[in-house]
């Protein structure tokens, strides 16, 4: 019993080093537009988009019950003669450092991937190899088709958003204008962390919960205790805070040339459909996903050349191999760590 405990501690704590890397990872998401503008300095944005992460974090469940009982069936793991499922917690070990793994390799090279379907994929991975049901049509329902979807939806709301206001400001003095949506972003930066936080934080929340179930000290995946909702709420601030530079500048300086009211309008949308997803369809959508198309939106607006497609290419080539690539990662460590861990 001791050593599960311990176990389960130490899957815990991996698991909220997951969260860090993923608010350093997506930190940029919500503030990359707004330093682009100079709406706001780096430190102020990366503070605010801190604490509205820890707030976010801690107003829903939704995706957190998907991630805990929907991907794969911890239940099914093989269990040791003590009754331990040391089986089921390797497989969430290794879905752990499969996600970790691509988290890592992205942000070095400024790639604003998905640590939501690095996480999805991972689980995914070490099911297979743990030979415990993967269940693929949730993975389709609340995975796969919110990936195509919501980047897609982003992209044309921001697009038509983006040509509204131009309409409507069409006689307006530019300055005056760019000076109201510069502040105007300060709120819609604030939304879009807020977002982040209910939509990341949960996913980490779900795999706390299915460690805690493979070890024996919980048992319904649709009820996420307090402290772990504010674990994960404090280690993606933190991982939030901590910086997000290198994804940073590809967001807010690589894909277009923003002014405040398109920086305003990609923010609008991608908190929208955060809100949306997460509430409505309680699926897991990639917050990087949804505001780099919000961005390519209100980009196209210019003309088609304003958007560095080259850039966006390499973007989308990420996002593919995501899923993918965390699931053979975290079906080698998983693999390796069943034979090195006696279950």
């Amino acid at each position: 019993m001791t050593e599960t405990l311990v176990l389960v501690g130490f899957i815990i704590a991996v698991a909220f080093i997951f969260d860090f890397t993923n608010g350093f990872h997506d930190a940029a998401n919500a503030i990359a537009t707004s330093v682009a503008t100079r709406a706001l300095s780096p430190k102020v944005a990366l503070t605010m988009a801190a604490a509205m992460n820890f707030i976010g974090a801690m107003i829903g469940t939704g995706v957190a019950t998907t991630i805990g009982g929907g991907i794969i069936d911890i239940t099914e793991a093989h269990r040791s003669a003590s009754g331990a499922n040391y089986a089921g917690l390797v497989i969430v070990l290794g879905a752990l450092a499969g996600a970790i793994t691509w988290n890592l390799i992205t942000w070095w090279f400024g790639l604003p991937s998905s640590s939501s379907h690095a996480l999805i994929g991972g689980l995914a991975g070490a099911g297979l190899v743990g030979a415990i049901t993967v269940h693929w049509d949730v993975i389709l329902d609340k995975v796969i088709i919110p990936m195509v979807v919501s980047p897609l939806v982003g992209f044309l709301i921001a697009y038509f958003l983006m040509k509204l206001v131009l309409q409507l400001l069409a006689n307006a003095t530019y300055k005056s204008t760019m000076r109201r949506f510069r502040h105007a972003q300060t709120i819609s930066a604030a939304a879009l962390a807020l977002g982040h936080g209910l939509q990341d934080a949960q996913k980490t929340m779900g795999v706390v919960v299915i460690a805690l179930i493979a070890g024996g000290y919980h048992e319904d995946p649709s009820v996420i205790p307090v402290w772990v909702k504010l674990g994960a709420a404090l280690a993606i601030s933190l991982g939030t805070y901590a910086g997000g530079g290198r994804i940073m500048k590809t967001l807010g300086q690589k894909i277009i040339d923003l002014d405040p009211a398109r920086g305003f309008v990609a923010e609008i949308t991608g908190a929208s459909v955060l809100y949306t997803t997460a509430f409505l369809w309680e699926a897991p959508i990639s917050t990087t996903h949804t505001i780099t198309c919000a961005i390519m939106g209100v980009g196209a607006t210019k003309r088609k050349s304003a958007v560095r497609w080259g850039i966006a290419g390499n973007i989308v080539t990420a996002w593919i191999f995501t899923l993918p690539a965390a699931a053979t990662v975290s079906a080698a460590a998983t693999w390796l760590l069943l034979h090195l861990v006696p279950v």
